[in-house]
């Protein structure tokens, strides 16, 4: 069965690349809801067309382009025990920016091509080849594809858990790695707007009536850069501020905005505390500073359960020809912990091997794209029944 698999898979080669084309030359940037609807309606014409795929739904967005989920047959009546495979079809560039897709030798560049549309296609090649040795159907397998993943799902992340609560295990295409590296952990991920308020006065004639916002503010920042600690993987960065009027008035406002990381789900609620609790001491007579904000992804965090799946899955990339080290710790956040906070073990960075994503270098190394299929294809097959 795998053979046949294999060589179904090959023989497609170019068709998945004509197929990424159309999808990478569809512009998808997350606030441009009409292009990722576009590729929204492709994405779910090529998995109607997949015998043994159920069901494909579209989930209509508020703001942004429809969310897509798919089931097979054996996946229809409950996520229990189901493999959830999970992707995104928006891009970070907005129209303009970044367009196009071309093949330079074995490379594929453009935008999206590697994060996270190339994962797309690998996900579609194999589930074409499950179908083509007549099985797919009895493999329980439910897709999420969000629309919304680059600004941390908002909507998304209620769709995964809708849709994906009780699967056994947790499968994110997002951008492959050097030498295949599969992610087991990345950190979580929080934000916050901190406004300073005061009062304005001239700062010759009446500097002793004015409370200066930008001095709170500033004492703010000092105390919260100091948050981080390395050594536990807490960092906080603050990374935007403005305040003030002119030179010679005492400001009545100020704001910031900053980034804060974390390993562990306790250490991001215990440090978005700590940051409440450093513009309270930061205040100075006749101001106010607020903190609005807190966690936007939790920690996908290594777990007993999430090894195990790891190692399984790292079996079928050996077998298909891939590396299948494992990956240290990542800083950017994912769909994959949104499955990972649901208690369902989950790997990521399953997609083609690349780099340069989120810039314009981005690029997929093009002979990865049907052994990563494969490799998926050998996992999957391992819960067909008998």
């Amino acid at each position: 069965m795998i053979e046949a698999a294999k060589a179904y898979l090959r023989d497609r080669e170019e068709a998945a690349l004509v197929l990424l084309e159309a999808l990478v030359r569809e512009n998808s940037f997350t606030d441009e809801p009409a292009g990722g609807a576009r590729v929204g309606e492709r994405l779910a014409a090529e998995l109607r067309g997949i015998e043994g795929v159920s069901s494909v739904r579209v989930r209509e967005s508020a703001r942004y382009a429809p969310h897509l989920v798919a089931r097979t047959a054996a996946a229809e009546s409950s996520a229990a025990g189901c493999v959830a495979i999970v992707g995104h079809l928006d891009t970070v560039f907005p129209p303009g920016t970044f367009e196009g897709f071309r093949r330079e030798g074995p490379l594929a560049h453009g935008p999206g091509v590697l994060d996270m549309k190339g994962g797309l296609v690998v996900i579609l090649e194999a589930l074409r080849a499950l179908a083509h040795v007549q099985v797919l159907a009895e493999v329980p397998i439910r897709v999420v594809i969000v629309s919304d993943e680059e600004v941390g799902s908002p909507e998304g992340k209620h769709v995964i858990a809708e849709e994906l609560a009780g699967a056994s295990a947790a499968l994110v295409f997002e951008a492959g790695r050097a030498k295949d590296l599969v992610i087991t952990s990345r950190k979580g991920t929080g934000s916050a707007r901190v406004v300073a308020t005061g009062k304005s006065a001239h700062a010759g004639n009446a500097h002793a009536d004015g409370a200066n916002a930008i001095w709170a503010l500033a004492r703010f920042v000092e105390r919260a850069q100091r948050l981080t600690e390395y050594g536990r993987g807490v960092t906080v960065n603050v990374g935007t501020i403005r305040g003030g009027t002119s030179k010679n008035t005492v400001p009545d406002r100020a704001e910031c905005e900053l980034d804060f990381r974390y390993e562990r789900r306790a250490d991001g609620e215990a440090l978005f505390a700590a940051l409440v609790e450093a513009a309270k001491e930061a205040a100075i007579a006749g101001t106010t500073v607020t903190v609005t904000g807190g966690i936007g992804r939790p920690s996908l965090e290594r777990t007993a359960a999430s090894v195990a799946l790891y190692e399984a899955y790292a079996a079928c990339a050996r077998a298909a020809g891939l590396g299948a080290g494992e990956a240290p710790l990542v800083g950017g956040g994912s769909d994959a912990a949104t499955t990972g906070a649901l208690g369902i073990p989950s790997i990521d960075g399953l997609g083609p091997r690349g780099s340069g994503f989120h810039t314009h270098e981005e690029r997929i190394e093009v002979a990865t794209l049907v052994p990563k299929a494969e490799a998926l294809v050998r996992f999957l097959l391992g819960h067909a029944p008998g």
